[in-house]
């Protein structure tokens, strides 16, 4: 077939796409490909179960990448901020904002169908993303509900519900797919709900099973809280899921919660068959400032210290990256990786101990890092040809302060920012220095970070421009404005031998590729 008549062939098909939805071919995402995703697909939040968000297409270098020029943008029309990361399968896109998800050719930016969910109390904070197995979507709403929607044309297959709205719940993550488990958490910390990890049924939308974060209602001492609201990851290997959990409630008030509060703050391994707790890690034992743990637990293997390890990383909303054996949980390295004073020192299990004078009073605490945390959802990196867990930070400085009189649930109390910028890091996962950082501007930037084996590092500043750097040294080799907030993760895909990178700035949907490269 000559080039004009392969030129002619992909124009009728996004035609007949784009007036025929129901002509999308079969999506039928299965087990081997979530566990080894092609080149030519992203399938789940992270890209992979590992959450490391690194690439080895290697057709975008650092010798090249400042060629890169825009394929295709695509308008949501909403006010909204994407924060979600796409989903690419079969050379179709699935992207959300609350209440809505997208599908959208990959190749041209073509919309191929919307799906738009009711009206509803639910809260419109931000919305992760999808997930995909077989030929369904599944999405979780602002109210807490768990749609699955067919991947061919949009349509509603069921709808469940994952908790009362009415009582404060809230869902805005991307389901994990774990085999046939759709596996899915809840927010809702300011209100004292109890929260959990559900795995739901993906044919029948029926509960398989539930872990619940903390104790019983009525034991003596307990919190509320640690809400499950980020995508965990998952060890195919050991089978075992492992997930962050959040702060406990009352938030800033922990007087009427003695102990460590397990567990909230916690990292926490479970079995995605039975939902039975393997081991949990607590990041923040007895929190008092918001700094849950939801962050992505990264899972590693490689030499740690002169030994084989299979580790799981995590840079913490509180200012600490652990290293932790995942077959067990037990800690390798515990170290600050910005300012950080609220705690006495580590203890030997490799927890921060909570300093009681850094606690929130009347009269105000100056503690670091601020409530946003040193980081916070925004994915991080990891490179294994430089050794280099990547992450958007946040140093920052806050008083937090308490009010008695407004009881004790709730905030009771609150705090002040001061100051704050943002910063790539790049952390040695041997040591936990930073080999390098580059400052992206005031008040921070909510871009995730990408790595490619070229040795590119792909990620946003606070002025809404994307950015491409040296994984070696930080240095910036491309960028390019959004005209928006960037609040999402790149991802980069392979489509008919062309690399693309893909990036949203606001409402905005951007695909960045080389010119004069791949084929039709």
């Amino acid at each position: 077939m000559n080039l004009l008549k392969k030129a002619l062939v992909v124009v009728a098909v996004v035609f007949a796409w784009s007036a025929f939805p129901h002509l999308l071919p079969a999506q039928n995402v299965d087990r081997a490909m979530l566990l080894k995703p092609p080149a030519d697909s992203w399938p789940s939040y992270h890209g992979d179960y590992s959450g490391r968000r690194h690439s080895k297409l290697t057709q975008i270098t650092p010798q090249n990448v400042n060629n890169l020029g825009l394929a295709w943008a695509f308008q949501t029309e909403r006010t909204a901020v994407i924060k979600s990361s796409p989903l690419l399968v079969d050379g179709v896109l699935y992207f959300t904002i609350p209440d809505n998800v997208w599908a959208v050719d990959a190749r041209s930016g073509h919309q191929l169908w919307h799906y738009t969910y009711p009206p509803n109390k639910g809260d419109h904070i931000g919305q992760r993303g999808v997930g995909i197995y077989k030929d369904w979507v599944f999405f979780t709403s602002p109210d807490a509900h768990l749609v699955s929607l067919n991947a061919k044309d949009g349509t509603v297959r069921w709808i469940v519900q994952i908790a009362d709205v009415e009582q404060g719940y809230w869902a805005t993550m991307a389901p994990l797919i774990v085999g046939n488990h759709v596996i899915i958490g809840v927010g809702g910390d300011l209100d004292n709900l109890p929260t959990f990890v559900r795995s739901v049924d993906p044919e029948t939308g029926k509960t398989q099973w539930q872990w619940n974060v903390t104790a019983p209602a009525g034991t003596p001492g307990a919190s509320t809280g640690g809400t499950t609201w980020m995508a965990g990851t998952y060890d195919p290997d050991l089978n075992l899921i492992f997930w962050g959990t959040g702060n406990p409630t009352p938030v800033l008030n922990g007087t009427s919660r003695p102990g460590d509060n397990l567990y909230t703050c916690s990292i926490v391994a479970l079995n995605p068959d039975t939902g039975k707790l393997v081991w949990g890690f607590q990041a923040s034992p007895h929190d008092t400032h918001d700094w849950d743990a939801v962050e992505i637990p990264v899972l590693v293997d490689g030499i740690f210290r002169g030994h084989p390890r299979k580790m799981l990383m995590q840079s913490s909303r509180n200012g600490y990256f652990f290293v932790l054996d995942r077959t067990n949980g037990k800690n390798l390295l515990t170290v600050p990786f910005g300012p950080v004073n609220w705690a006495l020192g580590v203890d030997k299990q490799g927890r921060p101990i909570p300093n009681p004078a850094k606690e929130p009073a009347p009269d105000g605490r100056l503690i670091a890092p601020d409530e946003g945390g040193l980081t916070n959802f925004r994915s991080p990196s990891f490179d294994p040809k430089t050794g280099l867990f990547i992450v958007d930070s946040h140093p920052s400085w806050s008083i937090y302060f308490s009010k008695p009189a407004d009881g004790t649930y709730g905030w009771a109390g609150g705090d002040y920012g001061l100051w704050g910028k943002g910063v790539i890091e790049a952390i040695d996962y041997q040591t936990g220095k930073i080999r390098w950082s580059h400052e992206v501007g005031p008040g921070g930037s909510g871009a995730g970070v990408l790595t490619t084996d070229s040795g590119l590092t792909f990620t946003g500043d606070a002025q809404g421009n994307f950015l491409a750097l040296d994984t070696a040294n930080g240095k910036t080799l491309w960028h390019a404005g959004s005209g928006g907030n960037i609040g999402s993760s790149p991802i980069t895909y392979m489509l008919d031998g062309q690399q693309y990178l893909l990036t949203s700035g606001g409402g905005v949907l951007f695909a960045w590729k080389l010119p004069g490269v791949g084929h039709y």
